[in-house]
């Protein structure tokens, strides 16, 4: 088995005690049984330039093959111990950690924005979910991974950690989302290597930070950085025994697809969505176009639950449409540090090149472009910057290859008009996508009948679709999902049932069968 000696790792224990208590050291790349530690060959170095200024390096990180392996033996050597130790302890740990995070929000906060591209104001709700995330996934979460025994039958249903669980986590939500995936796993019992996107590294080693300072026995939580390497090998490597991942669809599949010869091996997949909004004639319009818009360019359009598709029946898609275009060019665009910015930039050069020629490919197919796209500079920023567009479809065309049928992960709204509730639905069914859906309407009995025929994971009322709660499951079917979803069922991924069934109490004779004889 690979060690973390002193001899192999000559720098580990100065990095170690400069990182411990201390979050303004140098930032290092990895985290392995219980202490971080430097690549003394790196393979790579990750550097990662914010999307909102690229003279801005945010951290530069020492990449290591071979820290997958030394991550995954420390975490199969915690293990045994980490099991038994109990969920009490556990949770009492998993609350010191939420302390870290409470303490150094200010610094998570500031380390999204810059990473990530968001403005401040909401990198600073993304660690306050990850702070309320931990009461979720001790309180309710727990629940449904509770051992208990059957009232009439000498029989109980325990849960059992898988083991090893890698955490492979994306961009757009560097801290919540692997931290929705992070805590209940270890509640649970197993103990986790952490892979992050190679663009929120930074965020990675604060969070490491906080489980460094909460006092977690070493190897219970690891963290490795990379890109694509890492996360080729940390999938197919032999000593895991369950992967929680988030991200594209393409890049779940081929994981999918590297481990089709270990059926045992766990993978939970929650991955993109083309969203839909369905604007009905009835609905509140003041309060739709807000909901509208915020689910469209949050984030510069850049969550998993974003809408990008709105489908508003005829009577009210002039006036909707008129408002919503209004909102989009009132969008303010700027640095993530700028006062009063709704929306920062996209990840990188390339999401933005993608945009614009997807919404290049709408134009010429008849979209009219009522807030039209195109790249803002912003004064002094090298920056992947661009305006929230809205473009409606020409009348009869519901489907545009390349545009309405794609992931954009950007802040792009293609608006249907349709004749009907029925011709909305099918509309908003016509994708290879099932995440999540929002229906805009007074009417219940409408909404009903979208959550009887509407098919996604999570669908809202009156809502932005750019939301969810974590005291409800959070996933999507078809390409956007396998049916493991995260939120407050996540734990269920995390474990396997054990069926556990005793004699009765009192001993009923002894059993016998023909063709069998006992002395």
């Amino acid at each position: 088995m690979n060690t973390l000696s002193n001899e192999t790792q000559p720098d580990a224990p100065r990095l170690a005690r400069a990182g411990r208590g201390c979050f303004k050291a140098r930032m290092p790349s990895d985290f392995i049984a219980g202490r971080f530690v430097d690549a003394v060959t790196p393979d790579a170095v990750l550097e990662v330039r914010s999307p909102a200024d690229q003279s801005d390096v945010v951290g530069r990180h020492p990449v290591s093959l071979a820290h997958v392996d030394l991550a995954i033996d420390a975490a199969r050597s915690a293990f045994p111990a980490w099991r038994r130790l109990g969920q009490d302890a556990r949770a009492t740990l998993l609350e010191k950690y939420q302390a870290q995070l409470t303490a150094h929000a200010d610094e998570l906060a500031r380390c999204i924005a810059r990473e990530i591209g968001k403005p401040l104001w909401e990198a600073k709700t993304e660690v306050a979910a990850m702070v309320t995330k931990v009461d979720v996934s001790l309180g309710e979460g727990a629940a449904f991974v509770t051992d208990h025994r059957i009232a009439d039958l000498p029989g109980e249903i325990r849960h059992r950690p898988h083991g090893v669980v890698a955490v492979i986590g994306p961009f757009n939500f560097p801290g919540h989302l692997p931290n929705g995936q992070l805590v209940p796993a270890l509640l649970t019992g197993n103990t986790v290597v952490f892979k992050p996107s190679d663009k929120g590294a930074g965020t990675a080693v604060l969070m490491a930070k906080c489980f460094e300072a909460a006092g977690f026995p070493p190897g219970v939580f690891n963290l490795v950085q990379g890109a694509v390497s890492t996360a080729e090998k940390l999938v197919t490597h032999p000593g895991l025994d369950a992967i929680l991942f988030t991200g594209s669809v393409p890049v779940g599949q081929r994981i999918v697809a590297a481990n089709a010869h270990r059926p045992g091996l766990l993978v939970a997949l929650e991955l993109g969505g083309k969203n839909a909004s369905l604007v009905l004639d009835d609905c509140d319009l003041e309060r739709t176009v807000r909901e509208v818009a915020f689910s469209g360019f949050a984030t510069a359009g850049q969550r998993c639950t974003a809408t990008s598709r709105v489908i508003v029946t005829r009577g009210v898609a002039p006036a909707f449409v008129e408002k919503l275009a209004a909102a989009a060019r009132s969008v303010s665009v700027g640095h993530v540090f700028d006062e009063g910015v709704f929306m920062g930039p996209v990840i990188s050069d390339t999401t933005r090149r993608h945009l614009l020629e997807a919404q290049a490919r709408a134009v010429a197919a008849g979209f009219e472009a009522v807030a039209p796209a195109g790249v803002v500079e912003v004064p002094g920023r090298q920056g992947f910057y661009v305006r929230p567009a809205v473009h409606v479809a020409p009348k009869g065309l519901t489907r545009l290859p390349g545009y309405t049928d794609t992931e954009l992960f950007a802040p792009d709204l293609a608006v249907i008009v349709v004749d009907s509730l029925d011709q909305a639905i099918a509309v908003a069914n016509d994708t290879e996508f099932g995440l999540s859906a929002a229906v805009f309407t007074s009417s219940e009995d409408a909404f009903e009948q979208c959550v009887d025929e509407v098919r996604v994971g999570v669908l809202h009322w009156n809502r932005s679709s750019a939301g969810a709660s974590g005291r409800l499951p959070f996933g999507g079917i078809r390409a956007s999902g396998n049916h493991r979803p995260a939120g407050i069922l996540m734990g269920q991924s995390c474990t396997y049932p054990l069926a556990v069934l005793r004699p009765p109490v009192k001993a009923p004779p002894l059993p016998s069968w023909p063709g069998i004889h006992f002395a």
